[in-house]
C-alpha cells in the first residue's frame, strides 16, 4: 500500500455493500481507493479484529494508518467523494454530517444483515467461528 492509497475493507458477498463500494468515488487529489474483500484477505481481517472491530457490523476505511469504522468510515468517504454523478452527490449529501451518518448507518447495517440472511450468506466472523474458513 502506498501513501496515496486508501483501503476500503468490506464484505463483497453482500450485494448492497459491493454495489456501494464499486460506485463510490473519491477525488483524485485525495488518493486511490483500493477495495478489499474481507473474506479474501485474512491478514487485513486479522488487523481489523485485533483493533476490536467487527467487520460484520461495519465497513472499515484505512487512511494514513488510521482505521475508520462503520458510520465514521461512510462519513469520511462522503467527505472524500468526487461528487461526480448522482450517486456520489447523494452519498455526500446523506453522509457529510457525522450525526446523520451515525443515525443512518445502523439502519443500513440492519438491512445488510437482513439481506445476508435472506440470501443464506454466512457472516464473515461466523466463518471463523465455525472453522470453515481460511484464517
Amino acid at each position: 500500500m502506498t501513501d496515496k492509497q486508501i483501503m476500503l475493507i468490506y464484505d463483497k458477498e453482500c450485494p448492497a455493500c459491493d454495489v456501494y463500494c464499486q460506485i463510490v468515488r473519491i477525488r483524485q487529489s485525495v488518493g486511490e481507493l483500493v477495495l478489499i474483500d474481507a473474506r479474501e484477505n485474512p491478514a487485513v481481517l486479522q488487523e481489523i479484529s485485533a483493533k476490536g472491530l467487527d467487520i460484520d457490523q461495519g465497513m472499515v476505511l484505512k487512511m494514513d494508518g488510521q482505521l475508520y469504522y462503520g458510520a465514521d468510515a461512510i462519513h469520511l468517504l462522503a467527505l472524500l467523494s468526487s461528487r461526480s454523478g448522482v450517486f456520489n452527490r447523494l452519498n455526500y449529501w446523506l453522509f457529510r454530517s457525522k450525526k446523520i451518518a451515525a443515525i443512518l448507518y445502523p439502519i443500513l447495517r440492519y438491512c445488510r444483515n437482513l439481506l445476508l440472511k435472506i440470501l443464506g450468506k454466512t457472516k464473515i466472523n461466523n466463518l471463523k467461528q465455525d472453522g470453515n474458513d481460511r484464517f
